[in-house]
């Protein structure tokens, strides 16, 4: 039976991809991705096929994947972190819809708000929500609605897609919503490129973060009620009574 893969191959680096998504990847004749996305895995499977789409060509991308799997090769269509977390696995299984050919297994991986986590230390110990500040596909009323309703929960939340060129300014709105229900100083942190050769954390606060640069490559946390800088690194308690 044809078959498609669909891998999260992590934050960006090979020590931080699964053993499976490697086996899955060794095994694909054809690796289909974002641009991007693919070059971070291209040199370490040479002779491969690869086939690659622009950013917002997500379900073309898909369907390119479906296809080349239902023409009989082994295909691997890639996702930066995890497959499932923003990833395509769900635009491949509705697109795949009811039939069950080519078989898809989709192989999950390190998504940025636990790379990302480990580099700022630990802050996500306790309970977290994870919120994208991309409004292409959802309505931003929504998005605020979420961020509202976590920050009133106490939640640490991580914020996937801050900033962009098209969106300069949705941070800064996400801030100025958390500031109207958080106090200024709550511990909040920065990861950027995580896995890669340039990246980096930075701990400030939520005023801080307001004015903070950010990029497509960042994830943003901010802290819950608890959490707490230690020795430089951002640590969300759990509670344990002996510490």
């Amino acid at each position: 039976m044809s078959k498609l893969y669909v891998v999260g191959i992590g934050p960006g680096s090979r020590e931080d991809m699964t053993l499976r998504a490697d086996r899955a990847l060794g095994a694909a004749e054809v690796i289909i991705g974002y641009g991007v996305y693919v070059e971070l895995i291209r040199g370490f499977y040479p002779g491969k096929e690869y086939i690659t789409t622009p950013m917002t060509e997500e379900t073309k991308r898909c369907r390119i994947a479906l296809d080349t799997a239902a023409s009989g090769k082994a295909a691997a269509l890639v996702c930066s972190g995890d497959s499932a977390v923003y990833g395509m696995a769900a635009l491949v299984l509705s697109l795949r819809g009811e039939c069950d050919s080519p078989e898809v297994e989709v192989i999950p991986g390190v998504t940025a708000a636990l790379g990302g986590g480990a580099l700022l230390g630990a802050p996500l110990t306790h309970d977290f929500a994870v919120i994208s500040l991309s409004d292409r596909l959802t309505a931003w009323d929504k998005i605020e609605r979420r961020i509202e309703a976590a920050a009133r929960a106490d939640f640490t939340i991580v914020l996937y897609n801050p900033q962009s060129r098209t969106r300069p300014d949705t941070l800064k709105k996400a801030c100025r919503t958390l500031l109207s229900l958080l106090p200024a100083d709550r511990v909040c942190g920065i990861a950027r490129n995580v896995g890669r050769a340039d990246e980096s954390a930075r701990i400030l606060t939520l005023s801080e973060l307001e004015t903070a640069e950010t990029d497509m490559f960042c994830t943003v946390f901010i802290g819950n009620s608890e959490t707490k800088i230690i020795n430089e690194r951002m640590i969300t308690p759990r509670g344990y009574k002996d510490v």
